[in-house]
């Protein structure tokens, strides 16, 4: 796996190193427009993939636009002219004027309609690229690993991209084809102006040097600063979110934490802002001074052309013609290169697409043509000297992981907190790949096997279990997605999870939605009413192999154990491994495997285990104690409905927990 980025890394490697000596200038910049220019078919690739035909409506609007204002500008002036002579007594009658004029508003009429149809074109094409991108971001994510997940640069790529998915791509396009359009406008004013004068397109282009360099200089500062604060604007949505997210709104508010939330969020913008403060102050005054200048020669060239209409070597239709066709050449300019910057700005912001579809899983299969995994058999699975590290950290998590499982054990992984039990179940189910070592199913490496196919065999429940806002029943389903469902199935699989009872009492049963995030009648369970759903949803896969991580951990000790009685029932001859704390569970276990600092430190059955006296028996002897405390057979208590009740002993459930004596 090639070595993590820090987030201010991020994109380093889609940035060309600047030139040390003059030397380099040349390439340099060659290899700045290479890049640019990669960068823009990339996004006209993503157009074209979403809707083609909107390229061929921006290449028309292209034109349609380029040559519009030259035409529009003749009008004007031919409107003037004939006004003129109207004035001098050279015209007497009124009926070249209305054709002018009605030229004119059918010529302003086509563009206000054209415009229109092209932005309806545009904002519906926009949503269609927009859609098709972000199918293309979650599509990506289905396939990357889960360990890039564990990234915060792979965030900030991820952040970016969706980001800049809803608008930034179309908006490159049409600018692309505004530019065309102001290139066509300009060099068409540059022709009608070089009968006047030769120079004066010059100078004016001239002038726009500086403005292209301010702008090109602060587009790229502006991108850099966005991708430098990823980890702001990842933490301002992380704050704000957390006062208004509905699963955390209880807790927020009885401890009072809404203020300190806000504050942080207020004091991440502070330090953000600040600094695209700064930029944005920058770019404004060295704006100003370019401006200042051009607006100085532009005033000098608008003076000799009206000393021309003076001295009458120019018509006053010219005059408009002449210094529209100057405000034409200089808003050109200013366009092209505003555009330009802008372009430049969004090929930048590209890359956090770019960088983030080019992001490869590497949990993949190690043979050119997968090995097939054989279903509905009995599998061997052999921990081999594993090491595992998380990655960008330098601590193991599993140190030198020994382990067989035959076909048919029941096995339960035991150990505090940190101990390393789900990552052993990650590795398992190759989430991850080992750091170091091999991990075998059926007699070959892990690696070697479809990932897909292997996904299959397992029926799963994580201790951070989803909890989906559909209804019941999809809830279930979703334990296998591709099998031909059947309420009986749905049924079955609500039974053995001890689930039917609750579902049955919910207002439509199993059609009844949970959570509140899209209907009214939404219904919120509690957390032991999701946990026996997603114990439903692993009884409803067809997988070889059950994995319960804390299975149990948010339910009474009564409907465990019916749960540990429906387990006996349904797995048969199913491998089955369980990570639970409440060791009543480990005394049904043919292997219990018991882990300490991420190493495996005792391996046996509940009485072997016992027997030896070590940590197992320290856990197990601990907890039970919480069962066996003595009872003081006169201390009662009042009840007002049934008198004084004695305190009962405990539950004959719990006898299974007790030590060996």
């Amino acid at each position: 796996m090639p070595p993590r980025m820090r987030p201010h890394e991020v994109n380093k490697q889609y940035q060309i190193p600047k030139p040390t000596s003059i030397k380099e200038v040349p390439s340099y910049i060659i290899k700045l427009i290479k890049t640019f220019f990669v960068r823009l078919f990339y996004i006209y690739k993503l157009v074209w993939e979403a809707r083609p035909s909107l390229l061929f409506v921006m290449t028309f609007m292209s034109v349609f636009n380029g040559v519009s204002p030259v035409f529009g500008a003749y009008i004007g002036a031919e409107v003037l002219n004939t006004l003129a002579l109207a004035f001098t007594g050279e015209l007497s009658s009124f009926d070249p004027i209305i054709k002018l004029l009605v030229i004119n508003f059918v010529y302003l009429f086509l563009i206000n309609i054209v415009n229109r149809v092209y932005n309806m074109v545009t904002r519906i094409s926009g949503e269609v690229v927009s859609n098709h991108i972000k199918m293309k971001i979650v599509n990506k994510a289905k396939d990357v690993d889960l360990a890039s997940f564990d990234s915060p640069e792979f965030y900030a790529k991820l952040e970016n991209a969706n980001r800049e998915a809803g608008s930034r791509p179309v908006n490159i396009l049409s600018s692309t084809f505004s530019m065309i359009s102001s290139i066509i406008s300009l060099v068409s004013f540059v022709v009608i102006l070089f009968a006047i004068s030769p120079w004066a397109p010059f100078i004016i282009v001239l002038m726009s040097i500086p403005i292209t360099i301010v702008n090109f200089v602060f587009r790229n500062k502006n991108v850099q600063y966005m991708w430098w604060r990823s980890k702001d604007r990842r933490q301002m949505n992380y704050y704000s979110d957390i006062v208004v997210n509905k699963d955390l709104v209880k807790e927020v508010k009885l401890f009072g934490l809404s203020d300190t939330f806000i504050e942080r969020y207020k004091q991440v913008f502070k330090n953000y802002f600040a600094g695209i403060k700064k930029l944005i102050v920058d770019e404004g005054l060295w704006s100003i001074g370019a401006t200042v200048v051009s607006t100085a020669v532009n005033c000098g060239l608008f003076i000799y052309i009206a000393k021309m209409v003076f001295e009458g070597i120019l018509q006053v239709g010219d005059y408009s013609l002449y210094t529209g066709a100057l405000n034409s050449i200089s808003g050109g300019v200013t366009s092209i290169i505003t555009t330009t910057a802008t372009i430049y700005e969004g090929t930048l912001f590209i890359n956090n697409m770019i960088s983030y579809m080019n992001e490869q899983p590497h949990v993949v299969s190690t043979l050119p043509e997968p090995r097939k995994v054989e279903r509905h058999v009995g599998h061997t699975i052999v921990f081999d000297h594993v090491y595992f590290k998380y990655p960008g950290t330098e601590k193991y998590v599993l140190e030198d992981v020994n382990l067989t499982i035959n076909a048919g054990d029941t096995v339960v992984i035991v150990g505090l907190n940190g101990a390393g039990k789900t990552t052993l179940i990650k590795l398992l189910t190759r989430l991850y790949d080992p750091s170091e070592g091999t991990i075998y199913l059926d007699g070959h490496d892990i690696k070697e096997y479809n990932v897909e196919e292997l996904y299959k065999m397992y029926g799963i429940i994580f201790q951070d279990f989803g909890k989906y806002a559909m209804n019941v029943k999809e809830n279930i389903q979703f334990g296998q997605i591709d099998a031909k469902h059947t309420m009986e199935a749905v049924s079955n699989a609500a039974e053995a999870a001890n689930a039917t009872d609750f579902i049955n009492r919910l207002p439509d049963g199993f059609e009844t939605p949970l959570m509140r995030w899209f209907e009214e009648n939404g219904i919120e369970l509690s957390i032991g009413q999701w946990q026996k759903l997603a114990i439903a949803r692993a009884f409803y896969s067809d997988s070889d192999i059950l994995i319960l991580d804390e299975p149990t951990a948010s339910l009474d000790p009564m409907a465990e154990q019916e749960i540990f009685n429906q387990f006996d029932n349904l797995r048969k001859d199913k491998t089955t491994f369980f990570v639970s704390h409440r060791l009543s569970s480990a005394t049904q276990a043919n292997k219990i495997v018991v882990l300490e600092h991420g190493k495996i430190i005792e391996v046996g059955n509940h009485s072997q285990l016992m027997n030896l006296k070590g940590k197992y028996y320290e856990l197990f002897s601990t907890q039970a104690q919480r069962y066996i405390t003595p009872v003081d057979e006169t201390d009662t208590v009042d009840n007002p409905h049934f008198g004084s009740v004695p305190h009962m002993p405990p539950h004959p459930d719990m006898a299974g927990q007790l030590p060996h004596k």
